[in-house]
């Protein structure tokens, strides 16, 4: 792991579905790229179903924000034809950073969508056909993947990814830092060095929160839960206690040696920005 002295911060996106939408995704971007953010990410629906909206926003995040923009490539849902197509116009266009997933399968679509089948896979297909122009990213799961058989079975394909090409990793957000280090105690064990930036959620409303940690496979510890639902309807209580608890965990992260942080922003500078001036970083 890192041990620089300036961690590596990143903000994640998610392209939108309206003009009006997409021009807040702008100004907030905009907002946090005055921290001099490492870069920005920007995610691709299931099934590639926001593949010309993740591609205009990551072009225009790239060239008019100015900020190195990661796209999110997955290969469910797509042939090696159009992934094919999609790395030569991220090439043409001077990216050079990308997260390589397995991606969410869409609603009624079998348990494969394209030729490709596993982010191992993908990472390969990846290197194959551009060489080392891309730095890739692949996702870690620090509390196991949902649809893994078991923690074993998930460290295995973490070592694959990894060892398929991939440059680096960005967790699933967590909210219990022990399990980031063991993960990364495990892995390394295992023989894989990359570095594993942890994946940061802010937390500014729970019932999103809770629904979203469900389905994701991401822990929300009990006495975390019991104290949110304690606040009811209570915004501002629940945006102050949520700050005090991710900044908390992030100063263990970092004094414990993980090389940076990368914020889940959901398309909001404020709850990810509060969270990072706390930390007192110098960019």
């Amino acid at each position: 792991m890192s041990t620089s002295p300036r961690p590596s911060i990143s903000f994640e996106f998610f392209p939108t579905k309206t003009e009006a939408g997409h021009e807040k995704l702008l100004a907030t971007a905009r907002q946090l790229a005055e921290y001099r953010p490492d870069f920005f990410s920007c995610t691709y629906g299931a099934g590639g179903s926001t593949r010309d909206r993740t591609l205009d926003t990551v072009l225009q995040l790239d060239k008019d924000v100015q900020v190195p923009t990661a796209p999110h490539l997955s290969c469910v849902g797509d042939s090696k034809a159009e992934l094919r197509e999609l790395l030569t116009t991220y090439q043409d266009a001077g990216i050079n950073r990308i997260v390589a997933l397995r991606g969410d399968l869409p609603s009624g679509m079998g348990v494969s969508g394209g030729e490709l089948r596993y982010a191992n896979e993908l990472v390969e297909f990846i290197r194959s056909e551009t060489g080392d122009h891309f730095h890739i990213e692949v996702a870690a799961y620090p509390e196991t993947h949902p649809q893994a058989k078991d923690f074993e079975q998930d460290l295995a394909n973490f070592v694959r990814k990894a060892k398929a090409g991939a440059n680096s990793a960005i967790t699933q957000y967590f909210f219990n830092a022990d399990s980031y280090f063991y993960f990364v105690e495990r892995v390394q064990k295992l023989g894989v060095e990359i570095p594993i930036v942890p994946g940061i959620m802010p937390i500014t409303n729970y019932s999103k929160l809770a629904r979203f940690s469900d389905a994701c496979g991401a822990e929300l510890p009990r006495w975390v839960r019991k104290q949110l639902e304690a606040y009811g309807d209570d915004t501002d209580a629940i945006a102050a206690f949520g700050e005090e608890l991710v900044t908390e965990m992030c100063h263990r992260l970092l004094e414990g040696g993980a090389p940076g942080l990368h914020f889940y922003t959901l398309n909001q500078a404020e709850p990810s920005l509060a969270i990072y001036r706390n930390l007192k970083l110098s960019r």
